[in-house]
C-alpha cells in the first residue's frame, strides 16, 4: 500500500469551503440561486456546491448526508428562529441584492443601516435559519 505524504501546514490554514446542512435541498438551492444568481459547480441529489466570486465556495448538504459524514445529526433550527451561523457577504450591488433576497423570501431580520463598526449591513435568514449579512464597507 502507498502512503501519501503531506507537508504540515505552518501559520494556520485556509478556508476551502463553507458547507451548510439543509432540511430541503431543492428549496435551499432555489433560494440561493434566486437571491444571488449563483450557479452550481457540483450538483448531486444530496449535495450542491456554488462557486462564488474570489474563489470561495458554498456547499448545501442534505441533513441526512451531512449527518452520515460526521456521525451525528445536526440540530434542526425551529421555524422562525436563527442558527448560530452567519455568512457575511459583500455584494457588488447591495440594494439590488437586498431586493433579490426579499423576492426570494429571505426572512428580514434587520434593516440596511450603518453599524457601529462602519459597514452598512442588512440581515436576513435563509430557509434553514442561517443568517445572511449583506454588507458594504465605507467608501465602497
Amino acid at each position: 500500500p502507498s502512503v501519501t505524504s503531506r507537508t504540515p501546514m505552518t501559520g494556520g490554514s485556509s478556508l476551502g469551503i463553507v458547507i451548510l446542512a439543509v432540511a430541503d435541498l431543492p428549496r435551499s438551492v432555489a433560494f440561493y440561486r434566486s437571491a444571488f444568481g449563483w450557479t452550481a459547480s457540483v450538483d448531486t441529489p444530496v449535495y450542491v456546491e456554488f462557486q462564488l466570486p474570489a474563489g470561495m465556495r458554498l456547499g448545501l448538504y442534505r441533513r441526512a448526508g451531512f449527518a452520515r459524514n460526521i456521525g451525528e445529526a445536526p440540530h434542526e433550527i425551529p421555524p422562525g428562529t436563527v442558527a448560530a451561523t452567519e455568512l457575511y457577504l459583500f455584494p457588488d450591488d447591495l440594494e439590488a441584492t437586498v431586493e433579490r433576497l426579499v423576492s426570494a423570501r429571505g426572512r428580514p431580520l434587520s434593516a440596511l443601516i450603518r453599524r457601529d463598526w462602519g459597514d452598512e449591513v442588512a440581515y436576513f435568514a435563509d430557509p434553514d435559519g442561517n443568517v445572511l449579512a449583506l454588507a458594504r464597507s465605507p467608501g465602497a
